[in-house]
């Protein structure tokens, strides 16, 4: 440890050399006979802790040196007099220019322990120093809100950010407590920080705590650290208390948690999907395949029409639900608006419940808007889930439409759009929340209740397909969105086509069916056979290879997704050992796996005219 640096000032040459031989064992020590260079000296070395000073100088005398010397320099002063300069001594000590004194001649241990406690002194209040600048250098800079409390709560140090909350400057809030400066600006009392700063105290170990305030969708999240400070006596006597606002990360977990949970779900819905896929392919084609064996039974005819009916519907919804779970680019084109929302209807009543009644108010002059049609979809049912949470006691949705010309909007090029308005009568959207209701998401329902993605994904729409999506709430009235779409030409349809007569095989043909689901594979095989093709089956593509080996065939009908060998597998094996022969893939799932764009795809549930349609074309080279 480097020793400490004295200063020592006298006109005589020989009481510097008397002073320097007395303390140089333990100190360094630097020595002048003249007081102007002495102040050079002092403005040159700031290590210096001591200034041991003659009074009687010429040109200067030591106590005026000493008080420039303050000027300059922390170190602590001693002045060297007679007697006869007492008058001098008293009152530099009276003006704080000096911290001590000694009489020539002196007493060497005398003046040595003079020395000795100045030189501690320097040191502790050098400490010291350093101690405040670091703690003020702490609070000022530290993004945490950060205040240090007596043991009634009160005030002894804070930063400028724990000011900010209480909305007081630092001055203002010294010495009173949170409470007192809440009631004093209107608010309301924060009891969770008061018990949980009682408790701090009266357990006497660092405790950390969790605060959430404000209202649902607009909540602040603080994680507040608490270090109880012991006195000598080992009382606390003091409570630090360290605020950070980690309302950012919270969000951010949540939405990492949010994104988990959405593609969890997306495969979920992929899987299910499927297995609905192959369900209603069974039972679709088995309604099909009874429905002219019942031509003269009409009520048997319409139970089975009323099935067909249905299957159809579950097929639309589980094509709804395979489009949720798809990950893929939009593909605008030209939709008819008011033929997608009424194809919707009866969706919409099932998903609102029965205490929101639907109403469509629909302009029949409305033309087609250029959009993703399996989108449009989703954003209209995800408006409509919205206004129903927003009506628990019941009310009434009004989805609309009607066209709108825009000339020099700030959002929007001039022309015209399509406007679909979802209108409820529930309890409106505060201000405040209005402004973050599109944000990806950010949610009001309780956990587990909304994912926080609905407008987020109408806004995006919105926002793709060169429109806007607007919204005007009133709380207490309801809310009504709207979202504008450009419009576009629908394409000129021809004339109705004829009823379609019973598909028939346009040449003969074996054709092999592999599947792992027999219901599938026996409804496919019926088809072909009414076709008047000649069918095989075969439960898995192994089986599947061992008849093509025994047997000739002129195509292969063959699911994707299979245990064991999947249907592109299976296809890769007969374009190695049977290149003339066709491979048609039917999937409920065409995502499932990555399908050869050179390779015909028919997905499930599938129509007999769709699979005659496709079988007949891939015959036809072979005709």
């Amino acid at each position: 440890m480097s020793k400490g640096t004295i200063l020592a000032v006298d006109d005589e040459p020989d009481i510097l050399i008397a002073l320097e031989d007395l303390f140089e064992d333990e100190y360094r020590v630097l020595t002048t006979s003249k007081p102007v260079e002495a102040l050079e000296i002092l403005a040159a070395e700031p290590d210096i802790a001591v200034i041991v000073s003659d009074q009687r100088m010429p040109g200067m005398t030591g106590d005026a040196m000493l008080a420039q010397a303050r000027g300059l320099h922390d170190a602590q002063a001693i002045l060297l007099t007679g007697y006869a300069d007492m008058s001098a001594v008293i009152a530099a000590l009276n003006q704080g220019g000096i911290t001590g004194y000694a009489t020539k001649p002196w007493d060497a241990d005398l003046l040595r322990g003079v020395v000795r406690q100045a030189y501690e002194r320097h040191c502790l209040g050098r400490d010291l120093a350093t101690e405040r600048a670091l703690l003020m250098g702490l609070l000022d800079q530290s993004e945490d809100a950060i205040a240090f409390k007596d043991a009634d709560g009160r005030f002894v140090r804070l930063n400028a950010r724990k000011a900010e909350t209480l909305g007081r400057s630092v001055a203002e809030c010294l010495g009173r407590t949170e409470d007192a400066l809440r009631a004093e600006a209107g608010g309301d009392a924060d009891d969770a920080s008061s018990e949980a700063d009682a408790a701090a105290v009266a357990a006497g170990q660092p405790t950390d705590t969790l605060l959430v305030t404000g209202e649902r969708g607009l909540e602040r999240w603080r994680h507040v650290v608490r270090v109880p400070i012991r006195a000598a006596s080992g009382a606390v006597a003091h409570l630090a208390t360290i605020e950070r606002d980690i309302t950012e990360q919270k969000s951010l977990e949540a939405r990492l948690r949010q994104s988990d949970k959405m593609q969890a779900l997306g495969t979920l819905a992929g899987g299910i999907a499927h297995d609905f896929n192959n369900l209603l392919t069974a039972i679709l084609g088995s309604l099909e395949l009874a429905t002219p064996k019942i031509a003269d039974q009409p009520r048997v005819l319409r139970l089975v029409t009323n099935a067909t009916q249905a299957a159809q519907r579950g097929a639309t919804l589980t094509k709804r639900l395979l489009g949720f779970s798809r990950s893929r680019d939009l593909r605008p084109r030209a939709v008819d608006l008011n033929a997608v929302i009424a194809g919707m209807a009866e969706l919409l009543r099932g998903s609102l419940g029965g205490l929101v009644t639907l109403r469509l108010d629909l302009d029949p002059a409305a033309p087609a808007a250029c959009v993703d049609a399996d989108q449009l979809e989703l954003a209209v049912l995800n408006l409509c889930i919205n206004g129903r949470d927003a009506m628990p006691e019941g009310g009434c949705i009004t989805v609309s439409t009607r066209t709108v010309a825009l000339r020099d909007d700030p959002d929007l090029a001039d022309g015209d759009y399509a406007v679909i308005t979802v209108t409820d009568t529930g309890t409106g959207i505060p201000p405040a929340i209005l402004q973050r209701v599109c944000e990806p998401f950010f949610t009001t329902k309780a956990l587990g209740q909304g994912t926080g993605l609905g407008l987020a994904m109408v806004f995006g729409l919105a926002q793709q397909s060169a429109g806007r999506l607007d919204l005007d709430s009133e709380v207490g009235t309801g809310t009504r969105v709207e979202l504008l779409l450009p419009l576009t030409r629908m394409e000129t349809q021809g004339d109705v086509a004829p009823e379609a007569s019973p598909p028939v095989a346009v040449q003969p043909a074996r054709i092999l069916v592999v599947d792992d689901d027999a219901e599938v594979r026996h409804v496919t095989a019926s088809f072909l056979n009414a076709f008047g093709y000649a069918e095989s089956e075969a439960a898995d593509g192994p089986s599947a290879v061992t008849l093509m080996e025994r047997d000739s065939f002129d195509l292969v009908v063959v699911d994707l997704a299979m245990p064991g060998m999947t249907g592109v597998e299976f296809a890769e094996i007969v374009r190695a050992r049977w290149a003339e022969v066709p491979v048609l893939i039917v999937t409920g799932h065409a995502e499932a796996l990555p399908i050869p764009p050179d390779l015909p795809v028919l997905h499930k549930p599938f129509e007999s005219g769709d699979l005659a349609a496709e079988i007949s074309r891939l015959l036809a080279p072979a005709a």
